[in-house]
């Protein structure tokens, strides 16, 4: 909500002129609960999925945390966002040939044009139908939303609605607060001649 009062009022609040871009208003669209960007896309691995050990490839299932993100990031946005970073992903348990796998994503987190979207991968093993899904792996992808020629443009703020929706808000502020960080120290370094 701070938020909302920090940035988004006093970015609304601007005068016309100053909102306005080759002629456009440039105003961010309503914010969206957290709910209405959730997804969960499954899918059953096979034996064209398999690296050198019998187990799924790790790029597998990056690609399948991708599709996920991408799902609720355009979603949330209802227009185009483009991943721009993974910014982790942690692959816990092997998936095996045959597990029906499940990634569920959300957005945890909005700047003006950037969201953080969360991603959880559990897998149910075909030969254990009656335990639980095994967390094989979790994920934090940084996607832009663009408009028809690719340049970037204002997101839909997302509205936590839990306490567990407003711990991943702020774990999303500390994740950017490194991002940001880790850059400028790289660039100062490089500037330094190094």
């Amino acid at each position: 909500m701070w938020r909302y009062l920090t940035e988004i009022l006093p970015f609304v609040n601007r005068s016309e002129e100053e909102r306005t871009v080759n002629g456009v208003i440039d105003t961010p669209p309503p914010g969206r609960p957290t709910a209405f960007s959730r997804v969960t896309l499954s899918r059953i691995m096979t034996n064209q999925d398999v690296n050198l050990y019998g187990t799924v490839h790790g790029g597998v299932i990056m690609k399948f945390v991708d599709d996920a993100a991408g799902a609720a990031a355009a979603r949330h946005c209802g227009f185009n966002a483009v991943t721009v970073a993974i910014d982790e992903i942690t692959l816990m348990v092997p998936v095996k040939v045959g597990d029906l796998v499940h990634a569920k994503a959300q957005v945890n987190w909005t700047g003006k044009t950037s969201l953080e979207i969360g991603v959880t991968v559990f897998a149910e093993r075909w030969n254990e139908a009656d335990r639980e899904p095994v967390n094989v792996a979790t994920a934090y992808l940084v996607f832009v939303g663009v408009d028809a020629d690719g340049d970037p443009r204002h997101v839909p703020q997302v509205v936590p609605e839990s306490p567990d929706d407003m711990r991943r808000w702020h774990e999303a502020e500390i994740r950017r607060e490194h991002r940001l960080a880790r850059r400028q120290a790289i660039d100062r370094h490089r500037a330094d001649g190094a």
